[in-house]
């Protein structure tokens, strides 16, 4: 049974290119995936799978019933984009100025679309359910993930999983760790408003940018001389906006920033310190501070029996050198809420590119993989349904 769903997926391997393509060609950013969402609909209702749109906002949830009772097992794509300019050289090069996917949503939507093609064609030997999230709004701040679940896609779900293409990890390799797998992330926006003025008279002004600077220079410091050196953090300020005049002082500036890490008392830690660094150092220069600060993603921990289930799958499809346990990644994943509700874990699919000049990291204007990743992912997912669903009848 289980070669026959893996040669049906290599039959659908040029429909899914097609599809990835098609998608790559026209990505949509978080929440506004309204022709995504529609198209990703249309195409399950084609295979006459039952199918709920609007899920959370623009999330897509498919249902196949099997013939048999048993357990339903969830396995989750995400299909939004970035607010990237794509610089790849390639046919299917975006068509939409200043948006790509650039994190390989596109291919993780063609992979679960064949298998769901693949699962609807033998849903009559199923044992059990299988429920197909298409998710939206990954790559936003509040994430699509709790939106949907909110909205019900885990209703009866058992367990539940997902991967990421990986650019930059070797194709034929598959990924993954028990417990935590990714950082939690949390974000803020600070506004200094100081006094402006002329240029050419500093001391009658609060100058915003030097306070503001300070700011910055001070919030480096936390990471390496606050957080205990074993456990790790990330504090990365993105963008700095402020002034319009080379001879005026500016009365405001405006900086972002993202905070990475893994344990709960450090992130507590982190906003205490960068909230309180940030007002002494306005105090101390006669300056006011505006400060948000928004908690995102959890660490995605993966739960133990359904790691060592993967584990025992994958090493017998593709052999226990090919299975790998990377080192935990300081990005975030908003699969980790799903795994807050349900049992289920997330894994790494290798897709880099045969040419190594060509390999870019996720995010990057000209980020590409490996299409054959694709067969890859797909061929686990439809592993670990066949295999759950079997043990579990």
């Amino acid at each position: 049974m289980l070669s026959i769903l893996h040669q049906k997926l290599d039959e659908m391997y040029a429909q899914m290119v097609e599809w990835r393509r098609h998608f790559h060609q026209h990505p949509e950013l978080s929440f506004e995936e309204f022709e995504t969402s529609k198209k990703i609909a249309e195409i399950l209702t084609s295979y006459d799978i039952e199918v709920r749109k609007g899920v959370g906002g623009t999330g897509v949830v498919g249902i196949i019933r099997g013939g048999k009772p048993g357990k339903t097992i969830a396995l989750r794509a995400d299909f939004d984009a970035l607010p990237i300019q794509d610089e790849k050289d390639v046919p299917y090069k975006s068509k939409v100025p200043g948006v790509m996917h650039a994190c390989g949503h596109d291919g993780h939507t063609a992979t679960l679309l064949g298998v769901a093609k693949v699962l609807s064609e033998v849903r009559d030997q199923l044992a059990g359910n299988v429920v197909l999230i298409h998710q939206h709004a990954e790559e936003a701040g509040t994430g699509g993930a709790i939106l949907m679940i909110e909205d019900g896609c885990l209703e009866g779900v058992d367990v539940i999983f997902g991967t990421h293409l990986s650019s930059q990890t070797p194709l034929g390799l598959v990924g993954t760790r028990k417990g935590t797998l990714t950082a939690a992330v949390d974000g803020f926006e600070v506004t200094i408003y100081g006094k402006g003025g002329h240029g050419s008279a500093p001391h009658e002004t609060v100058d915003s940018i030097i306070v503001a600077t300070q700011v910055i220079n001070q919030l480096q410091l936390v990471v390496s001389r606050r957080v205990d050196p074993q456990k790790p953090a990330v504090l990365s300020v993105g963008s700095f906006h402020a002034g319009e005049a080379a001879n005026v002082i500016a009365d405001k500036a405006v900086f972002t920033g993202t905070v990475r890490t893994l344990n709960s008392d450090v992130r507590d830690l982190m906003e205490r310190e960068i909230k309180g660094i940030i007002e002494q150092v306005c105090a101390a220069h006669h300056a006011q501070a505006e400060i948000t600060y928004h908690r995102g993603y959890p660490s995605v921990v993966n739960h133990d029996k359904e790691t060592e289930f993967f584990r025992k799958v994958t090493s017998n499809d593709l052999g226990e050198e090919n299975v790998v346990e990377p080192e935990i990644l300081m990005g975030s994943e908003d699969f980790s809420y799903y795994l807050e509700h349900v049992p289920g874990m997330f894994f790494w699919t290798g897709a880099a590119l045969s040419d190594a000049n060509a390999v870019f990291p996720h995010h990057h204007p000209r980020f590409d993989f490996d299409e054959k990743a694709m067969l890859v992912a797909g061929k686990t997912f439809l592993s670990l349904v066949h295999q759950y669903l079997n043990e579990n009848q």
